[in-house]
Formats: structure tokens, sequence, C-alpha cells
């Protein structure tokens, strides 16, 4: 089960480090708002890590957070380098966070039953990113 956190835990810092490289390259339409959501879904990433750190430390496991170690275990795809125009990046962004949700649920449906809450917690989480998912992808919605 650890390993199971320690990945979304990866996961979590890297959806992290990617929105924060959006929000400091993105350019094109609707900018501003865009760039306050990605400060949003850079708080919450971040948070979700920490508060996903803690639970493996009351659990007895030792969370890494290395910057070696996320590069190789995030399995997230690479944010493209430079200026990044926010149509490109709301599609981006919102894959890598279903990407995390995807890991989140996994690991939820696995300890439901033998640690409810860790599994609260767990799904708190996973309300939120999706939360976020929704609302940045109707970005790109058209009528």
């Amino acid at each position: 089960m650890t390993s199971n956190f320690q990945e979304i835990l990866v996961k979590l810092i890297a959806l992290h480090f990617q929105a924060k490289q959006a929000h400091w390259n993105i350019i094109g339409r609707n900018f501003r708002d865009l760039n306050l959501q990605l400060d949003e879904i850079v708080d919450d990433a971040r948070e979700a890590s920490d508060t996903i750190a803690e639970r493996m430390r009351a659990l007895h496991a030792t969370p890494d957070g290395r910057p070696e170690t996320v590069v190789t275990a995030s399995r997230l795809a690479v944010f493209p380098a430079g200026e990044q125009p926010s149509k490109n990046v709301v599609d981006l962004v919102t894959e890598r966070l279903y990407t995390a949700t995807r890991s989140l649920r996994y690991v939820h449906d696995e300890v439901d039953a033998e640690d409810s809450s860790t599994a609260n917690l767990l799904h708190t989480v996973i309300n939120q990113l999706e939360k976020q998912a929704w609302i940045l992808s109707v970005e790109n919605h058209t009528m």
C-alpha cells in the first residue's frame, strides 16, 4: 500500500511543478483568469502532496519527494518548455489533473475497506482535483 502512496505523492508534486511552469509561460486568450486558476491548482496540488506525505508518516512510511524521485517515478508526461498558448495549457494541465486523480482513485479503492480515514482523505483530494479539472477544461469548450 505504501508504494501506491509514494506513486500518488510524486504525481502530485510533479503536478504542482508542471502547473507552475504553465502559470509562468501561458500566453493568449483569457490569460489573467487562467493564470490565477493555475495558481489555485498549484496550491491544491502542493497542499495535497503535503497531506499525502503526512498521512504516509502517520502510517510509518517514508515519503520521498526528492527531485530525482519525482522525475523518474511520477509518470506524468513532460510539460513542454517555453511559452504555451492558453488553449494548449488548458488541455495539458487538464490531462495531468485527470492522470493524478486516476491514481488517487486506484489507491482510494484499494484502501477503502481497511482504512476509512485514509480513504476519506483521498476522497477529499480527488474531489478537489476533479473540480479543478472540470473548471479548467470548460475553458476550451465551444457552443
